[in-house]
């Protein structure tokens, strides 16, 4: 069943999966496609005027100049990222604009990622292959590049949603000792990950891989300083997948020079991308990469068609699958 009428949506960057364009085409929609890559404010704010919706596939701000470019008659818009730090949801509540995202799709790629920097910091990966690239590879030391090993350890999480969730499923399987976790509240369905709802602090004290996957507000930004590095183990792996916003980064690459903890495996930044010269690629018992987590074909694709679904169901008078308020 198509919409009542042909609605016109601007599509912001040009290599949204193909899949999603289809489905938004069936449902009645001309589909206004940015060539620009990066996309180009520019472009968005001279092809925007007298759009029905907007598919916001990129992670420049999305706030009142591109509401008001867009013109009265706008009637949705939706994020193809479960993120949505760069929207001015304010500015949507107050215009009564419907606004979706794609949250919940991305939680099992982005676990698998974290279960992989878990292991990579741990075990020493990029320093391992540091020392092959400087011809420093030792064959006659028992204890050279010792690391750390999942089974048996306290894995904690700072944010305990869809992404904690799917990793510590996926941890119920490499005997762990305990699996904590810190959020505002308690989850009632914490008992199905045997895990335990702590306060920060002990978070901190007693975690020995630390996995940060909450969504970046006033009460998170920051959150991890050097204070809270003081507070961790010095055998502690800290790991995140959320947002570079919740970390103090100078602290942190502080503490991983000091000793004051083992690792991190991070695949958040600030700021992205980060300049090659940044300290943080200089240290060995750093991970970091470039803002994978949902590089995943899969991911994407259900990210895409999630996008477009919200899109649909408001133009339908419909709510949102996925609204962000």
């Amino acid at each position: 069943m198509s919409v009542s009428r042909a609605f016109k949506v601007l599509i912001s960057h040009p290599t949204v999966p193909v899949a999603a364009l289809e489905l938004l085409r069936s449902r009645g929609a001309e589909t206004i496609i940015c060539q620009s890559v990066p996309p180009s404010r520019e472009e968005i704010l001279a092809k925007v005027p007298g759009v029905d919706a907007i598919y916001w596939a990129h992670y420049q701000p999305l706030n009142a100049g591109i509401l008001d470019a867009a013109g009265p008659q706008l009637r949705a818009v939706s994020t193809m990222s479960s993120g949505i730090d760069f929207v001015d949801i304010e500015e949507f509540k107050r215009r009564q604009i419907p606004l979706g995202h794609t949250p919940g799709v991305v939680k099992n790629a982005v676990a698998d990622l974290a279960i992989g920097l878990m292991i990579a910091a741990g075990r020493n990966f990029h320093a391992g292959r540091g020392e092959i690239e400087t011809s420093k590879w030792v064959t006659e030391r028992i204890d050279w590049q010792m690391g750390h090993e999942i089974r048996d350890s306290v894995v904690g999480f700072f944010g305990f949603g869809g992404i904690s969730q799917a990793i510590a499923k996926r941890l119920q399987s490499w005997d762990v000792a305990k699996i904590l976790y810190t959020t505002r509240t308690r989850k009632d369905n914490d008992v199905d990950f045997k895990a335990e709802h702590v306060s920060f602090e002990r978070l901190l004290q007693e975690s020995d891989f630390l996995v940060v996957a909450a969504p970046l507000t006033d009460q998170t930004r920051g959150k991890f300083n050097a204070k809270a590095f003081e507070l961790m183990k010095r055998s502690a792996i800290f790991v995140n997948v959320a947002t570079g916003g919740l970390v103090q980064q100078q602290d942190l690459c502080e503490a991983l020079s000091s000793g004051q903890i083992f690792a991190a495996g991070l695949d958040v930044t600030t700021p992205e991308p980060l300049p090659a010269d940044d300290p943080l690629l200089k240290l060995p018992n750093c991970v970091v990469l470039p803002h994978m987590g949902t590089q995943t074909w899969k991911t994407t694709i259900e990210m895409s068609l999630l996008a477009a679904n919200n899109i649909i169901n408001a133009i339908e008078g419909k709510p949102m699958i996925r609204p962000a308020y």
